[in-house]
């Protein structure tokens, strides 16, 4: 479907350490693009990402209905934890069809927290093109939303995804394994020319962790108000209840993905190549996933999909940023 230039795996980080949890990098560089105020899990993933004191965050761009409302959800998070982001609200529709995610629910909660309610307007892209360039190398892009945004950077500067340390998204279903699972994974099908764009990149390191392995991660209300004591947690806290007025659980999909950045032990990857279903109107979006045994001779694997999830690993590294 897409002619692809394959580059080596070249591992993850550079200037690897042996850190608590595994091998990692203690300083990530990490762009996160989000479409916080939907699925209340983007709001804990930049929670987690703010409490690490491993991770670099760079900026924050919003994707999706409602940009500035986002943008204003991943403010009041900010200033919780007492940390001066960049974020720029991002695209809000997708490139050819209709937007069905047009609102940020979890804004009806910002009146309780400070944030800041001005953003440089129509700069995201430019913002993250001139970061990875500022940090050739370096930046990790973290994608937790449809890839609207990231889809135009690369159209705009086809160098981008070479000028990345990696690129790891929360995005896509890859396999059966999982009962009512798939076949389409939300954040792939809000914007699946985007995603198809996005597959037919090829940065250093093409990670997805795709729906199949975030539904192992999963807490219910109980649990998340027990849990959710630290004050860095008090807005993901309080944006959740409008979450739970439809739910009776959290899917820690999008903090999955990012603690993937941190210790390496808690997904197991596997190399293949990923393809885009645009043809079904049933089922664009759908990502198809062929393994590298699977692969023709003259194929080169070009993606790395989780496979493999611990739980209880990913529970352990979280909750430890939270005392």
């Amino acid at each position: 479907m897409w002619a692809l230039l394959y580059q080596p795996y070249r591992g993850l980080y550079h200037n690897c350490v042996f850190g608590r949890y595994g091998v990692h990098n203690m300083s990530v560089k990490v762009l996160l693009d989000t479409d916080i105020g939907s699925d209340i899990d983007d709001a804990v993933c930049l929670s987690y990402l703010l409490a690490n004191p491993d991770c670099e965050l760079t900026g924050i761009t919003t994707v999706s209905g409602e940009a500035k409302k986002r943008a204003m959800l991943a403010s009041a998070i900010c200033k919780v934890a007492d940390k001066n982001i960049p974020i720029f609200p991002g695209v809000e529709r997708p490139l050819l069809i209709p937007q069905r995610q047009p609102k940020a629910q979890q804004a009806s909660a910002l009146s309780a927290w400070d944030h800041e309610e001005e953003f440089p307007e129509g700069q995201a892209i430019v913002f993250m093109r001139d970061t990875i360039r500022k940090y050739p190398g370096e930046i990790v892009l973290l994608t937790i939303g449809p890839l609207t945004n990231i889809a135009l950077l690369f159209g705009m500067d086809p160098e981008i995804p070479s000028l990345l340390n990696s690129l790891v998204m929360m995005c896509g279903v890859f396999t059966n394994r999982l009962p009512n699972v798939g076949p389409l994974e939300w954040n792939a099908r809000l914007d699946p020319h985007a995603t198809a764009i996005i597959y037919g990149h090829l940065p250093p390191v093409h990670r997805s962790i795709g729906l199949d392995a975030t539904c192992r991660v999963i807490m219910g209300i109980e649990e998340v108000k027990d849990r959710f004591h630290s004050p860095r947690l008090a807005p993901a806290l309080d944006f959740s209840r409008v979450w739970f007025e439809q739910r009776d659980e959290i899917i820690f999909h999008d903090p999955l993905a990012a603690t993937t950045l941190f210790d390496d032990q808690i997904c197991q990857f596997e190399k293949g190549f990923i393809e885009v279903e645009l043809k079904s109107d049933r089922l664009r979006g759908m990502t198809l996933w062929t393994p590298e045994r699977k692969l023709s001779r003259n194929s080169e694997p070009q993606h790395e999909v989780a496979l493999d999830v611990d739980p209880n690993r990913f529970f352990k590294h979280f909750f430890s940023y939270f005392t």
